[in-house]
């Protein structure tokens, strides 16, 4: 924080959007790199951030903290065995947190999204477009616009108002394994 300019420092809504995931082997097939890379990004440094502006919100007796954490972070499923790790973490982080500020105005809140068509399956897939677009065919999947309004929705509540957690998924879909796709004309 102390190399952001005084005008910027007052943040009233921190959104930790961070959903970083490689590959889809399963455990004692993971690369070390990989395992470490998804714990820096989606665990440690929702972690590191959060400490930064916790600091202010609490100073100020208000600001809202919005995780974004996952269906992932619900039900664990085959193949994503650390990114379900690191949500799982997000959604235990989230939990306690607001825990730890029921005692003030500070509003935490988690998304856990389903599936999202946007560069996450390619990362996934390490850049096989062709798979990634094999995870959303014969549904409609929820797109990046869709997520951005429930965050705007959710930190647009009254003050007394907090979203503790939401669960949005597509029609289609109803966990983070079970979905319907329509048949192949």
């Amino acid at each position: 924080m102390d190399n952001v300019p005084a005008d910027l420092k007052d943040v009233d809504v921190l959104v930790n959007n961070a959903g970083f995931v490689l590959g889809v082997e399963r455990v004692g097939n993971i690369a070390d790199s990989d395992i470490e890379a998804m714990f820096q990004t989606n665990v440690f440094g929702l972690i590191s951030v959060t400490q930064h502006f916790i600091k202010s919100f609490r100073a100020r007796n208000t600001g809202h903290i919005i995780n974004i954490g996952s269906v992932a972070g619900r039900e664990p499923y085959v193949g994503g065995s650390i990114y379900c790790a690191t949500k799982h973490a997000v959604s235990a982080f989230t939990g306690s947190l607001l825990r730890e500020v029921v005692d003030s105005q500070i509003r935490v809140s988690e998304i856990q999204p389903g599936m999202v068509e946007t560069n996450f399956s390619v990362t996934r897939y390490r850049g096989d477009k062709s798979a990634a677009d094999n995870v959303y065919e014969g549904l409609e999947p929820l797109v990046a616009e869709d997520i951005a309004e429930e965050i705007v929705w959710t930190a647009s509540r009254p003050p007394h108002v907090n979203i503790a957690q939401l669960y949005v998924l597509p029609v289609n879909q109803a966990s983070a394994t079970l979905n319907h796709r329509a048949p192949k004309v």
